[in-house]
């Protein structure tokens, strides 16, 4: 997917109702996970990741800054984030809990 040609969203967009459900993609566009639920509105925000699974079940729930992530819109204005982190790397991460 070419990511430089979508649109990044606002720091006033950073919010649970546009971020959640969103697809994480990781290097070389690998789908890492998605956007489970946010806690906090803007670059401080945290963004809960689950990662791995299928369909919600076994996944694991991982906290990271909104502000690691890089969140756009594609043309057909689906959000999305792009990460520098692996599966793998957010896997061994320690597991999120409310």
């Amino acid at each position: 997917m070419d990511h430089t040609t979508h649109t990044r969203l606002r720091e006033d967009e950073l919010t649970e109702a546009v971020l959640t459900g969103a697809t994480v993609f990781g290097p070389d566009d690998e789908r890492i996970g998605h956007v489970a639920h946010v806690h906090g509105s803007g670059t401080e925000a945290q963004v809960v990741i689950d990662v791995g699974g299928f369909l919600g079940i076994g996944a694991k729930p991982v906290a990271v800054p909104a502000r690691d992530l890089d969140f756009m819109r594609d043309a057909s204005n689906s959000v999305h984030a792009v990460s520098n982190w692996t599966k793998d790397a957010l896997k061994e991460m320690p597991e999120h809990r409310d």
